[in-house]
């Protein structure tokens, strides 16, 4: 007995659609050059196996039934994808990577990514992108442990990673900010560690699989409050629920309407190198596309500085 994938090849498909198209088997056997008769055994065949009428033969007219009709949509779309898989190793074959991994760390921002996306989609790449949310350690994780083939904002030296190449992102400084109404709002400044410790902070966990994770600005016996993004840190500062660090990029406008204040601590502001790295030294065309965009100045100045939290 024929199994439902032995019937349901493109050429059959294309069979059903000129079929409902003509309006009869005749019609449609005239077009194919075939029989009446051999036309309606291999639909048949298709029927059996499904084990569904697929056209109504009470009239003179060969009319899709309701399956009928949702194979037929469903083979249009199934045809549609293989000529798109045939269109995407043609262009693969050209040196198109089948699919790129990029990791995007969490104080890059989400806008301007975008805004990159965007204008990698215009060229028409038979590339898919994969982008996933990293955060310190984590973002050089992906790279290294190859979940990864780009990893942007980097906050670790990777020159001791073999296989890895790198290049300077731009630098951010990250400020102790509270909400107006959190009670460190109000405190003599410079604050000392010692009064720090007594209040909570938010923290954002580092993505790292490895066990080897980072912890920044959290002090000895301090409450902590950790999340897993940038954006739920900043909207739990905003609630006042706790202080923290928070990168320029990411606190500006709100300092500038009040809804966060700075604190002065009796420690400096932290300034952070960032880098982007990727893997191999002979990159395939849609990775040398982010490349050659991550080597405008502007851009990662933007990378470092457009940053939109909804």
């Amino acid at each position: 007995m024929l199994r439902d994938r032995d019937v349901l090849t493109p050429d059959t498909l294309a069979l059903l659609q000129l079929v409902a198209d003509s309006g009869s088997f005749a019609a449609a056997a005239r077009q194919l050059g075939l029989v009446p008769s051999a036309l309606t055994y291999r639909i048949r065949q298709v029927e059996d196996a499904l084990d569904v009428l697929l056209f109504d033969r009470s009239a003179r007219q060969a009319r899709p039934t309701e399956a009928g009709q949702e194979l037929l949509r469903e083979g249009a779309r199934l045809l549609a994808e293989v000529d798109a898989v045939a269109n995407r190793v043609r262009r693969v074959a050209t040196g198109w990577e089948p699919e790129l991994r990029i990791a995007v760390d969490g104080v890059v921002s989400r806008t301007t990514m975008l805004e990159l996306i965007e204008a990698f989609y215009t060229i028409a790449p038979p590339t898919r992108l994969k982008i996933t949310d990293s955060i310190l350690a984590g973002t050089l994780e992906a790279l290294s442990s190859g979940r990864a083939d780009l990893a942007i904002g980097i906050a670790v030296d990777a020159s001791h990673v073999a296989g890895l190449q790198q290049l300077d992102l731009g630098e951010i400084t990250f400020r102790y900010v509270v909400a107006p109404h959190h009670r460190l709002a109000d405190e003599m400044q410079p604050i000392s560690d010692d009064l720090l410790r007594q209040h909570r902070i938010i923290a954002v966990a580092d993505s790292s699989r490895s066990g080897h994770g980072q912890t920044i600005g959290v002090l000895n016996g301090q409450d902590v409050l950790t999340v897993d993004t940038m954006q739920a840190k900043l909207q739990a500062q905003l609630r006042g629920i706790g202080g923290g660090f928070l990168p320029d990029n990411m606190t500006m406008p709100y300092l500038r309407s009040g809804q966060l204040v700075e604190r002065e601590l009796m420690r400096p502001p932290r300034k952070i190198k960032l880098r982007y790295a990727w893997r191999g030294s002979n990159p395939g065309k849609a990775l040398q596309w982010w490349l050659d965009q991550l080597q405008s100045e502007a851009t990662r100045t933007s990378l470092l500085s457009n940053h939109y939290v909804g």
